[in-house]
């Protein structure tokens, strides 16, 4: 739907050209020296190659066991590393924040996170950007902004949406039914560019990001899916061990609960579940909990 990416520099391959030609005009001359030499000679020669032939070929044998080892240790490593979420280069950071919700006239004050997911190696997708757009930036850096997705309209969620997304110029993108909620916050003159829907898809180069519809914290809330990464930003439908709640209790917990049970539940159980509030958690883990959710414990 849409993309900023940088140009990639161009293979030099003139340069090797020349060397390449240089090199066979050597070639050339060496092969009529060779046929001077002697019958015996050229023998020997034969007998050499057909020595060193399979003693190549047993190299490179044992080169092609080595590197498949070498795959191998390499693959169990990152799994391992995906597994604990460890490594050098993690794909997602958090920003926590405080911030002010407002319900039915009443106000409390909440922690929330903001989302940072790499995408590539220039840019990132920022989720839910809360009050404190100062951060925000700072944590992306010199990376480029590609996309401001919010989960939700209320104001922990978006808050820093418009300045996070000013600085270079992306896209944010929110469910239609939230715009109410956006206008409090950012008035009738900052629209987002995306009308954001629950089975819709974006496309950034060649990562996709699907939209997936989930409903029950509020009517346009939805949740981010990034295949690629294996990661959902579930908003405050999903939380770690529990349901995301709206001040002090549900909107919709039936439509929250399907969502939970129909959407997010349907991914494969390693996927990694980013949250509004709270630490991450994984598809898995809170799939041993829908049971006594749907018992209402």
């Amino acid at each position: 739907m849409f993309w900023k990416r940088k140009g990639k520099k161009k293979d030099e391959t003139e340069a090797d050209a020349a060397s390449t030609g240089a090199k066979d005009a050597e070639e050339t001359e060496s092969d009529a020296a060779a046929e001077a030499q002697d019958a015996d000679a050229e023998s020997a020669d034969a007998s050499a190659e057909s020595v060193g032939e399979d003693a190549a070929q047993a190299g490179s044998d044992g080169e092609e066991a080595g590197s498949e080892d070498a795959e191998e240790k390499a693959e169990e490593k990152e799994e391992a590393a995906e597994a604990d979420g460890s490594g050098d280069d993690l794909p997602v950071e958090r920003v926590e924040m405080s911030g002010t919700l407002e319900v039915d006239g009443e106000e409390y004050e909440v922690v929330t996170n903001t989302w940072i997911v790499q995408i590539d190696e220039d840019g990132v997708v920022v989720v839910n950007p809360g009050e404190d757009a100062k951060a925000v930036l700072e944590a992306v850096g010199d990376r480029e902004i590609y996309l401001v997705a919010c989960t939700n309209g209320y104001r922990p969620h978006i808050a820093g949406a418009v300045e996070v997304a000013e600085r270079d110029e992306a896209p944010i993108a929110l469910h239609p039914k939230e715009l109410r909620r956006w206008r409090k916050v950012h008035g009738v003159e900052h629209h987002p560019e995306i009308e954001a829907e629950g089975g819709g898809k974006l496309t950034i180069g060649d990562v996709e990001l699907e939209i997936l519809p989930t409903p029950g914290t509020a009517p346009g809330s939805l949740s981010y899916y990034f295949p690629h990464l294996k990661l959902v930003c579930s908003g405050d439908t999903l939380l770690a061990g529990k349901l995301g709640t709206v001040g002090d209790g549900y909107m919709d917990y039936t439509s929250q609960l399907a969502s939970v049970g129909e959407i997010l539940l349907a991914l494969p159980e390693e996927t990694r579940v980013l949250p509004s509030t709270g630490e991450e958690t994984t598809i898995g883990a809170e799939s041993k909990n829908f049971d006594s959710w749907v018992a209402g414990e």
